[in-house]
């Protein structure tokens, strides 16, 4: 037993070392948004359409970027499919209303976005997965995978979290 104990703690060092990272030579500065400042940026949101805005966009330890987006989406404007073909994850983090939201599964109808480049918009999803989402619930979102909210119960407030290893996102 005393050798597989040995033996075992000599395999696992290796794992642990490559587990740590040296400091950088520049300790990174954090980052807050208030609630204050997310309560105030949603309600400053346009109320006739969805709307999908950056609160804020920094560069991370690592050499990529994160960004918080506020949106409002209004219960008379669903809004279509969507699927961004990129490496962006979407962090989903309910703050009001509720809805039913589907991913993965095949757009139908799917059409480059007007004035959007990496984005591809379509009609609705078949075979995805539904879920009925509200305030307080996250839901993550790889990127290339297709997602729609079907049907809205109400306004629908939420932050999106973007963390972006390719870099696209500006700097805000």
């Amino acid at each position: 037993m005393k050798i597989f104990t040995a033996f075992m703690l000599v395999m696992l060092l290796p794992v642990c070392t490559l587990a740590q990272t040296s400091a950088p030579a520049i300790p990174p500065v954090a980052t807050d948004i208030t609630a204050e400042e997310i309560q105030a940026f949603i309600a400053n949101l346009p109320r006739d359409r969805v709307s999908d805005l950056p609160i804020r966009t920094v560069e991370v330890t690592g050499n990529y970027r994160i960004g918080v987006f506020g949106v409002f989406r209004p219960q008379q404007f669903p809004g279509g499919s969507n699927l961004h073909p990129v490496n962006t994850t979407e962090i989903y983090y309910m703050l009001e209303g509720s809805a039913v939201l589907v991913t993965g599964g095949t757009m139908t109808d799917p059409q480059p976005a007007p004035g959007a480049s990496l984005s591809i918009r379509g009609a609705g999803i078949e075979g995805g997965v539904s879920r009925r989402i509200k305030a307080g619930d996250v839901v993550i979102i790889p990127g290339h995978t297709p997602h729609w909210f079907s049907s809205l119960d109400s306004d629908i407030s939420y932050l999106i979290y973007r963390p972006d290893p390719d870099n696209r996102l500006e700097l805000k």
